[in-house]
């Protein structure tokens, strides 16, 4: 399942930065003041919005996204929701996907910052996004301009209404100590690591290969289309943190009649230059993995075969000719 922004219009934030608001890296719908129609939770499905002809349940028609009841007095619907980690926002998408005669008319987004819990009564939110204007079966991006760094946001309808999904991107805030063996994930999407560039993800999104624990199933993870050309697929991936990387790993799980044959990873210290160059550039990069060969639904583990080039903050994954990878790790210390 590629789990992309679906708006051609979407603006580049949605590509350069993580949505701290989405389910698989942790996010959590914990309170809201009514969810009659739809489920809080549905809200931060990364998945595209879908809409089912014919499917009711008990309450009314299922909506893929958080739904209240039609409001019949004062006030105003809400939902917070505790970000996957602690970041910066730079950017929203309110998602009103298959949502006509029953959008909200306006929303805003208030956020605050707790060194441990959750919000209570007494907790003092801050405006994130003022009350804007939505429509019906649309996205609406915002840039946010806020530089403080949040940990939970509050998203008001006004009145009342539903909302396909909340996308919040931004910046995580790095965190050397979720170690393991003594080394950090690098390339971790939770701690900051994103896709730059692909060749080709027809089955499944690269971002997949950044996501924590292993794959649920073979949609779970980043899958080419067949290749009937020579040469082979290949990503680009942004470091969270520049870093020397000292373990690999390259999980296949569920892939079976698809992996890859074998895979390497080229890498650099970039600066300067533009994120479209490095398309360009990552072919002359020097070797960090050379060709290993790899096997159905398994962990590799890479560490004596990887050559010492120091701090890194790109790598560039070739699998050859194409197939599918579950996850990538790239395990190491920050610079």
């Amino acid at each position: 399942m590629a789990v992309q922004p679906t708006d051609p219009d979407a603006p580049a934030f949605t590509r350069e930065a993580i949505n701290l608001a989405d389910a698989r890296l942790g996010a959590t719908a914990l309170s809201c003041s009514d969810d009659f129609f739809a489920a809080k939770e549905r809200m931060l499905d990364p998945a595209p919005a879908v809409f089912v002809p014919g499917r009711y349940d008990t309450n009314g028609k299922w909506m893929d996204g958080w739904e209240s009841r039609r409001k019949r007095g004062p006030g105003h619907d809400w939902c917070i929701v505790r970000l996957a980690r602690p970041g910066h926002i730079v950017g929203v998408d309110l998602d009103t996907s298959h949502f006509t005669g029953n959008f909200p008319p306006a929303a805003s987004i208030e956020a605050c910052r707790l060194d441990s819990g959750d919000p209570d009564a007494d907790t003092v939110w801050t405006p994130l996004l003022p009350p804007v204007n939505l429509r019906g079966n649309s996205h609406h991006y915002h840039a946010i301009c806020e530089d403080a760094v949040v940990t939970h946001v509050r998203v008001n309808l006004f009145p009342d209404g539903g909302l396909a999904r909340l996308r919040l991107y931004g910046r995580p805030v790095f965190d050397p100590t979720r170690r393991e063996d003594g080394r950090v994930d690098l390339v971790a999407a939770e701690q900051g690591g994103r896709v730059v560039a692909t060749n080709n993800e027809h089955f499944g999104a690269a971002s997949n290969l950044l996501l924590p624990g292993r794959g649920i199933n073979m949609g779970d993870g980043w899958e080419t289309r067949r290749r009937r050309e020579p040469g082979n697929d290949w990503c680009i991936l942004a470091l969270a943190v520049p870093g020397t990387i000292e373990r690999v790993e390259v999980d296949t799980a569920f892939f079976k009649g698809n992996y890859p044959d074998r895979c390497s990873l080229q890498a650099a210290r970039v600066v300067g230059g533009s994120e479209a160059s490095l398309v360009t550039q990552s072919m002359f990069w020097p070797e960090l993995l050379p060709e290993q060969k790899l096997a159905a639904d398994a962990v590799h583990t890479f560490a004596m075969q990887l050559v010492a080039l120091g701090p890194v903050t790109h790598v560039r994954f070739n699998i050859v000719p194409d197939g599918g990878v579950s996850r990538l790790r790239l395990r190491g210390r920050p610079a």
